[in-house]
């Protein structure tokens, strides 16, 4: 069984910055990319991407966090990162991680989400 646990959602202010942190653990064969999406609290829209990030390095961002957050990866500890500054009030939702791994075909797995509150 494969778990992904996320960490470092709280409140902050507008303007200010917070770091997001992803465990994945258990029966992890291979690991093709990690990332985060999000969803605002109550919406019933599908989880938006923020950003993903594979195992060559290559990133995507969501169109809304380009040149303000960045994600990055810790291969050898199956750890991603969600360095999110510059934040917004429109910022605020639920933080989910994602991971992707072998499971006889590439499988996605995601966390049980971690909330970030932005005041103005």
């Amino acid at each position: 069984q494969v778990q992904v646990v996320e960490s470092g959602g709280g409140l902050v202010q507008a303007g200010g910055s917070l770091r997001l942190s992803c465990v994945a653990s258990g029966s992890i064969v291979d690991i093709y990319a990690m990332g985060w999406y999000r969803r605002v609290p109550g919406s019933q829209r599908e989880r938006e991407l923020v950003a993903v990030i594979n195992k060559a390095n290559n990133t995507n961002y969501g169109d809304s966090v380009k040149g303000r957050f960045t994600v990055s990866m810790d291969s050898a500890k199956n750890t991603v990162y969600l360095q999110m500054n510059s934040l917004k009030t429109e910022d605020t939702a639920d933080y989910y991680c994602l991971l992707r791994h072998w499971r006889n075909g590439w499988d996605d797995v995601f966390g049980q989400g971690t909330r970030v509150t932005v005041s103005s």
